[in-house]
């Protein structure tokens, strides 16, 4: 039964965050707000709902090392395994922007986390900085965004039935609500029936289960041959976990750090797979991050879940 509900609960999340994305977009664009806009604000956001809603759930509950172990989790295999597979079916491009700006915010958010965690606890005070950071963060996507091109035109062609829009707005909070719900609760239920800490079960089981949204876009967007949509979906993506997913679960109930495994292990394989895509980046022939370079990110993945269960 446990089992049932973490797959229902994944599959909620995967089919409510989607909904979610087309209900926010619509909504977007009836405000007349550039696609571009809405990819790099509303898009990015939604995407990140099911880490919100299954940290937020977590943390409420007192399950605090599933609230860590989804982000941290989620951001390791966003880098490690996402982009590794990725990479592995179609070599990724990688433009300027994501070189000189993304990939430094993520490095710089990551980095502060582990300076509010030094003490073990991630307070309101320190999630508000995280929130407030978000907000400048999504008005400077805004103005680069403005001075990189031009607005696009709005066009009525674009827009949902209203019927649509609402039943996806629903449907999405609904399936993100509940799926939520279903994957901590089947999640506490097979780690206390295995014997394993809620942290591993957060790592593995949480954390892969609220990234397939990212995987399923980071795919479709290299079939298309958006491979640096991709890239920026993925570093997004960690960058939204960090300041939105903890910044508001923390502005809600203080997170205590449970396991010490978090900061001793977790934290410096984040900050060390982080730092292995800049020299990927820098010494990619005609900005492309190859395949065997997305083999060696796949493989260190596989290497730190085989860490993740040896240290529990």
């Amino acid at each position: 039964m446990d089992y049932l509900l973490v797959i229902a609960g994944v599959v909620l999340l995967l089919f409510g965050g989607d909904w979610l994305v087309k209900a926010s977009v619509d909504i977007a664009l009836r405000a007349k707000i550039s696609l571009l806009v809405v990819g790099m604000t509303v898009v990015s956001f939604a995407t990140s709902a099911p880490e919100l809603l299954v940290s937020l759930k977590a943390a409420i509950n007192g399950h605090i090392d599933i609230s860590f172990g989804n982000v941290i989790g989620s951001n390791i295999a966003n880098i490690a395994l996402i982009l590794g597979l990725t990479a592995m079916v179609f070599p990724m491009q990688v433009g300027r922007r994501t070189m000189r700006i993304d990939w430094g915010i993520m490095f710089f958010v990551t980095l502060l986390l582990f300076v509010f965690l030094w003490n073990d606890v991630l307070s309101f005070w320190e999630s508000l900085v995280l929130f407030l950071l978000l907000v400048l963060y999504n008005l400077f996507q805004i103005r680069s965004s403005r001075k990189e091109s031009k607005k696009e035109d709005y066009s009525e062609e674009r827009l949902l039935p209203i019927w649509k829009m609402l039943l996806f707005l629903a449907a999405g909070i609904a399936g993100l609500r509940y799926g939520a719900e279903f994957l901590v609760k089947g999640a506490v239920h097979i780690a206390t029936d295995w014997g394993i800490s809620e942290r591993v079960v957060g790592l593995t089981v949480v954390s892969i289960g609220t990234s397939l949204p990212e995987l399923a876009a980071s795919l479709i967007a290299s079939f298309k041959g958006e491979q640096d949509l991709s890239l920026g979906n993925l570093i997004g993506s960690n960058i939204f976990n960090i300041l939105a997913v903890l910044g508001i679960t923390g502005l809600v109930v203080d997170l205590p750090v449970q396991n010490e495994a978090l900061m001793r292990f977790d934290f410096p394989w984040l900050i060390g797979i982080s730092l292995i895509i800049l020299p990927f980046m820098l010494w990619m022939k005609r900005g492309v991050i190859s395949r065997w370079q997305g083999f060696i990110m796949f493989l260190l993945y596989t290497v730190y879940l085989l860490g993740v269960i040896g240290v529990y």
